[in-house]
């Protein structure tokens, strides 16, 4: 219950106030399924206003952090990804968060991911991990569907929690069979590197050949 309580009453509606929210290509993601949603990463706020341009539940990683902080802030932060269906996540590499990802698109739900593995240091896009595919290729008839998110480091500047006006864009591109990515050869990177061209392409992005660093 938490999840919709934050998207539609707690969280949401704030951020709506505060964001001139524009989103395109919201009816391309599929309505039911397993899906990936495979986005660039920008800012923190990232994972708030995904929720709001899509209308089915996501599930994102999270760092693990989040669930074994000891003090009240820390319980509250557990509280509330373990309460909206949220994954842990160890960034230096954590198989389970794999398995957990498979189990969300069995159930035929949505995943989130932002395959940079973290927020890009310079707004361009930066060479994606191969985690989304590893976990596509396990389950073949996801569709994987590429986002392109546009002024959020602005409206969320980097290393603070503000959020202040201005325009945030969410561009939604088509959905891809996990398949057509992997091509015959079920190639992992060849299969990160078609996705990320394709977030690339959407959002008309400047492309780093490199991962992005903390």
């Amino acid at each position: 219950m938490l999840y919709p309580l934050c998207k539609h009453v707690l969280l949401g509606p704030a951020l709506r106030l505060r964001l001139d929210l524009v989103v395109t290509g919201a009816d391309k993601v599929p309505r039911h399924g397993p899906v990936i949603i495979a986005a660039n990463h920008l800012a923190e706020i990232d994972s708030l206003v995904l929720p709001l341009a899509i209308r089915r539940r996501l599930s994102f990683f999270a760092k693990a952090e989040y669930f074994t902080a000891p003090d009240v802030r820390g319980l509250a932060s557990r509280a509330f990804v373990s309460g909206t269906g949220q994954i842990p996540v160890d960034r230096s590499g954590d198989a389970a968060a794999l398995d957990a990802a498979e189990r969300v698109l069995d159930r035929g739900d949505v995943w989130a991911i932002y395959p940079e593995g973290t927020r890009s240091p310079d707004a361009r896009l930066h060479r994606g991990h191969t985690g989304a595919m590893r976990v596509a290729a396990r389950v073949p008839e996801a569709q994987v569907v590429p986002v392109a998110l546009h002024g959020t480091a602005e409206v969320n500047p980097p290393g603070t929690r503000r959020v202040v006006p201005g325009r945030v864009t969410v561009q939604i591109g088509d959905p891809v069979d996990a398949s057509t990515l992997l091509g015959p050869d079920r190639d992992v990177r060849t299969g990160t590197d078609r996705l990320m061209a394709a977030i690339r392409e959407l959002g008309d992005l400047d492309y780093v050949d490199e991962y992005a660093r903390r």
